[in-house]
């Protein structure tokens, strides 16, 4: 800090020197930076690891873990925009990539593709369970074979600086056009779709080869989705975060899918948040406390219903009323850090701003989260975080928009602070990957 405040001042003084010594002449040239300072004028925090390979314009909705080995895999979304509809040139739809680091985050693999079936395969997570199994969740959209019929006074119109800036992610686009609130009809591309999953799919050596079909976890009813990466409970019991939305009573809910044998099958679906009658419209995580409670959040409804909140003391197997937990928030994903403080990573919002790529810390089981702190601008978010060996943080995320991509960004932890709830978002320490 000091030499760079030395560094600073020097520059300072160097450029009111040539001021003073030119004053008479208008054409010189003022001086150039320092080349210290020089070299970060443009450099962004962040690396972006998708772009390379076999990967396709658009890659969204990543998921990252540690393995046992000391890997970190990332799993994402490939298409070509929020949604990718069978065409020619995508005939399969999305599919799931994976990309691996062998050195802290510092440089990544070439992308892999590890599952592409006919339906449009989306919002993966990964986690290595207690037997060194690695387990990757996620959903998929099974179009109709006729496409959607045209616009009607319903459909939002958009212009084309939102479009590219959100794709036809349309969590995002929804709040871009005053009168698009109004609206039941949410913008969906140019085809229909249902929800088919979710599903889950093993690998037996940390994430090199895997099976060849995902298994399909029937519920009783259709239309669960998950965007959470299975966890192991402490008697051994697999629990996956679901979550689902009912149109036709304007309300959405979470809940958690338990296996008793690894994955082999799964139990019907324990409901989490339904009584509040919300729109809790999306994506649910859990994390074990210490003193073996399950703790829940569970999305809100753009920016108009807040995060919420559940607990169970057995496991999952029953819950308390969901409760507001005091912010918006998007795609919540919860890291237990060695120091004991939990970190909240999710796509957040404020007024002034609009969303980005946002976290929370806990240092007290749950019972509050200082915060907001901001890792991105960006709006895509749905972001993960790694603990570093060092003691840093390593948080993955996406942009939104044409050619999107995932990015990967180092921060140091924040330090201790009194103050819980900030005024206006904080930006993170970033530091450099390589």
């Amino acid at each position: 800090m000091r030499a760079k405040m030395m560094l600073n001042l020097l520059f300072v003084f160097i450029l009111f020197q040539s001021i003073a010594s030119n004053v008479n002449n208008p054409k010189t040239i003022m001086p150039d930076l320092p080349k210290e300072l020089k070299s970060n004028k443009n450099k962004v925090p962040y690396q972006v690891i998708s772009k390379k390979g076999i990967t396709r314009e658009y890659q969204a909705v990543p998921d990252a873990c540690r393995l046992d080995n000391g890997d970190i895999l990332v799993v994402f979304y490939d298409g070509n925009d929020h949604v990718t509809y069978p065409t020619p040139e995508y005939p399969n739809a999305g599919r799931i990539c994976l990309t691996r680091s062998e050195d802290e985050g510092k440089t990544w693999s070439n992308p892999v593709v590890i599952y592409d079936d006919v339906n449009d395969n989306r919002d993966p997570h990964i986690n290595q369970m207690n037997d060194g199994t690695v387990v990757l969740s996620f959903f998929s959209l099974e179009f109709e074979v006729s496409e959607a019929s045209g616009s009607d006074e319903n459909t939002p119109v958009y212009t084309k600086e939102q479009v590219a800036k959100y794709g036809n992610n349309p969590d995002l686009l929804h709040e871009q056009q005053p009168e698009n609130l109004k609206k039941k009809v949410r913008p969906t591309g140019s085809g229909k779709w249902e929800t088919k999953g979710p599903y889950v799919l093993k690998s037996f050596d940390n994430g090199k080869t895997w099976e060849n079909e995902g298994k399909f976890i029937a519920t009783s009813k259709p239309g669960w989705n998950c965007s959470a990466k299975v966890k192991e409970m402490p008697d051994g019991t697999w629990l996956l975060p679901v979550y689902r939305s009912e149109p036709s009573i304007s309300a959405a809910w979470g809940g958690v899918i338990p296996s008793s044998d690894r994955g082999k099958t799964w139990d019907a679906v324990i409901p989490v948040g339904k009584e509040a009658n919300l729109v809790l419209a999306a994506e649910t995580d859990i994390i074990l406390l210490k003193d073996k409670t399950l703790y829940a959040a569970l999305r809100g409804d753009r920016s108009v219903v807040n995060m919420h909140y559940a607990t169970s003391k057995d496991f999952g197997k029953t819950w308390t009323p969901a409760s507001d937990i005091g912010f918006v928030g998007h795609a919540p994903s919860f890291t237990r850090l060695k120091s004991g403080a939990i970190l909240l990573s999710y796509r957040a919002f404020c007024e002034e701003n609009g969303y980005y790529t946002g976290l929370r810390i806990s240092r007290d089981e749950a019972q509050t989260w200082e915060g907001p702190y901001l890792a991105d601008k960006t709006p895509g978010a749905y972001p993960s975080t790694v603990e570093l060996k060092d003691g840093t943080i390593l948080i993955i995320y996406y942009e939104e928009g044409a050619q999107s991509s995932i990015r990967a960004l180092r921060f140091k932890m924040p330090q201790l602070t009194h103050e819980k709830e900030f005024p206006e978002p904080r930006p993170l320490k970033t530091l450099p990957l390589n």
